[in-house]
């Protein structure tokens, strides 16, 4: 796409352009000059032209002719200034005299033909002056000593053509500090591309901005676009808050969109770090934005330094026109008289993420209530679900939902290890009221919408709408795998927490560690399984010390952040009579797994070994659970290094027996052969 840059105020350009109208104004340059060449030919002598190295020696002859001269007396004769039609934009938006419209001519013309480098060095006579200086600019463009020493004003730091950037007064590297009137002017970049008829972004902004085209709505959140628009057609300088992905600059775009523009996206975590580099690219940035009619679209804003900041504070103090400024903090007060709006982009509801799904998948053979599902189980950002949509394998749920929780899981991984649910609901070996209470775990997530959004108790109970459960029992008796359990059947990505590495000896650490686990979690709907809780979930104890005063904070703070968390957080302990009561008190679900009796112990016997594997006749599982009160995790430790023994014949009893004798070493028991007579064919 050619990408167009539009002015301002664009009547009184010529149907042609620009450029052209630029073309036809050097030609009434080529008129003063050719004046100038003449006078010059007086003043520097007859030499002057053919001395190819004039201006780097000076002879006799010279210096007497340059002591005849008055003082500031123009070398090259009274100047004049010309019309310069076709610019009134440029004139208007700028605050540019017509003098000051001639000075940006005289400094563009090497810009479209080199031949003026070459009279402009004849007639500051010297061959290495290429670049119109101060002086030269003064003599062709003043009508005497007066003007000229009146018009040095022109060239200060606060006159429009230095102070809105459209030219620089660049100083001679082999001259040490040159006065003004021997520094050349150079016009910017962006300004002789605008006036060239130039297109695409300026070069110093390819690094960190790129214009955008919107299409229109994305397909959701109608109320905020439109609430969007009507303030950037007010004029507003906005700071839109919220996480990434949020949906920011999609929105922007629409509501930019709206109006018709287009949106010049900023990233300022790419921008300059050196200070100086930093100011001027944003100056080319808001020029730039205004040259293309676009809605400003800066970024990352929160990522700037104290110092950058308040330099881009200034600028857009200055700047005319809506602004809008995106970050995930906070924006602070600045030195600069910048009043910004905070436009608040909070995670999307339910209702407004199911809008993403479906637009994001429009086309595609998704079942209503599996948007539904896809919406309530998994609190995206709009771009995470832009992203799955596109990268799911299929329209399934299972499918989709993978494609969610890769989207959603990238930051906690960071935090936690992942486990892939593998265990089913035939896996576990509990009692009939444990299996349902972790069944009821499943529903509650299920009917979470219904009951806290549609029947209005998230409205009524402001917090403690999570669901926690404490999963209590012996070592190997089935939490882990009653957690996978859950994860699988609610397709959601399962997290195992070790507290042993969150909890720090240092002071508001293990706070710190919680918070970007509980963060993380939140962002992806994660279920997180605290592993071996009683690290950190003991009693609270009496206050002796300071420690015990920070510990019992730490405990303090965990319940918080479970009773704030919104999905499903597993606390699995070998000791329930250890934890505190307010724990107990804040948990939705109490689940025991009992240490099995003999006919569960038969039960798991029976269900351990995979149908491919090749088991002898001889195993015998009822003998194996009468003779050995073994746990659930025991058991499948027995049944790996049974089946590793037997190689690639089948799985004896003497391989399992074995098996349990070196499971029973490493609990620190010693089984007789005596102890293993009578078992099956052991």
């Amino acid at each position: 796409m050619t990408r167009e840059r539009v002015r301002p105020t664009a009547d009184d350009l010529a149907p042609e352009g620009s450029a052209e109208r630029i073309l036809g104004c050097l030609e009434r340059l080529d008129v003063r000059l050719a004046e100038a060449v003449a006078a010059a030919q007086a003043s520097y002598g007859p030499e002057a032209g053919r001395d190819a190295f004039r201006g780097m020696h000076i002879g006799a002859d010279e210096v007497t002719r340059v002591l005849r001269r008055a003082p500031a007396a123009s070398p090259i004769g009274p100047g004049t200034v010309a019309d310069v039609p076709g610019l009134g934009w440029l004139a208007e938006r700028y605050e540019l005299s017509e003098f000051e419209l001639n000075v940006l001519l005289v400094a563009l013309a090497p810009e479209v033909d080199l031949r003026y480098e070459r009279l402009y060095g004849y007639l500051q006579d010297d061959v290495t002056r290429r670049r119109p200086t101060v002086e030269l600019t003064l003599n062709l463009l003043c009508r005497g000593v007066a003007e000229k020493l009146r018009r040095r004003s022109d060239f200060a730091a606060d006159a429009p053509l230095l102070r809105h950037r459209l030219v620089r007064l660049v100083a001679d590297p082999h001259q040490v500090e040159p006065s003004l009137l021997a520094r050349y002017v150079v016009p910017d970049e962006q300004i002789v591309d605008v006036l060239l008829d130039a297109s695409g972004l300026d070069h110093r902004l390819a690094a960190w901005c790129r214009l955008v085209h919107a299409a229109g709505n994305p397909g959701w959140g109608a109320d905020r676009v439109a609430e969007l628009r009507d303030l950037l057609f007010a004029g507003q300088r906005l700071y839109l808050r919220g996480p990434p992905g949020s949906g920011r600059g999609q929105v922007t775009q629409a509501a930019a969109a709206g109006l018709g523009r287009p949106l010049l996206h900023g990233d300022l975590a790419l921008a300059p770090a050196d200070p100086a580099a930093f100011d001027e690219a944003v100056a080319c940035y808001l020029r730039e934005a205004e040259l293309y009619g676009a809605v400003p679209y800066l970024d990352r804003a929160d990522t700037l330094d104290g110092h950058r900041r308040d330099l881009m504070a200034r600028a857009l103090a200055e700047a005319p026109g809506p602004v809008v400024l995106a970050g995930t903090t906070p924006w602070p007060p600045t030195p600069a008289p910048l009043a910004v709006r905070t436009v608040e982009f909070a995670p999307p509801e339910a209702a407004e993420r199911r809008s993403c799904w479906a637009s994001a998948l429009a086309g595609r053979a998704v079942a209503a209530g599996d948007l539904d599902l896809l919406a309530e189980r998994f609190p995206l950002t709009p771009r995470a679900i832009m992203e799955a949509a596109t990268v799911a394998g299929g329209d399934t749920l299972a499918e989709l939902s993978v494609a969610a929780r890769g989207a959603a899981g990238h930051e906690l991984a960071e935090l936690a290890d992942r486990i892939e649910p593998r265990a089913a609901w035939a896996d576990l070996v509990l009692p009939g009221d444990e299996v349902a209470a972790l069944r009821e775990i499943c529903a509650r997530v299920a009917g979470q919408g219904r009951v806290l959004r549609d029947w209005g108790f998230g409205r009524k109970i402001a917090r403690g709408t999570g669901i926690g459960a404490l999963l209590a029992g012996p070592p190997g008796t089935g939490k882990t795998m009653a957690a996978e359990v859950i994860a699988g059947e609610l397709h959601l990505d399962l997290y195992r927490i070790n507290l042993a590495a969150v909890v720090s000896k240092y002071i508001g650490e293990t706070e710190k560690n919680l918070d970007r686990i509980f963060g993380a979690a939140e962002r992806a709907n994660a279920i997180l399984l605290f592993d071996e809780a009683d690290a950190l979930l003991g009693k609270r104890s009496e206050v002796r010390d300071a420690h015990d005063r920070y510990a019992n904070i730490e405990v303090a703070y965990l319940l918080q952040r479970m009773e704030a968390y919104q999905g499903v957080t597993l606390l699995a302990t070998n000791m329930r009579h250890n934890l505190d009561e307010a724990f107990t008190r804040r948990l939705a679900f109490t689940v025991r797994f009992p240490f099995p009796d003999q006919g569960n112990r038969a039960l798991i016997w029976r269900g351990i070994w995979p149908e491919d594997v090749p088991l002898a006749p001889g195993v015998d599982a009822d003998a194996l659970a009468e003779r050995f009160a073994l746990s659930g995790g025991h058991i499948k430790n027995i049944a790996l290094a049974a089946a590793f023994l037997a190689g690639p014949g089948p799985v004896t009893m003497a391989h399992v027996l074995h098996a349990v004798r070196r499971e029973y070493q490493k609990m620190g028991k010693a089984l007789t052969d005596d102890d293993l007579l009578g078992v099956g064919d052991g």
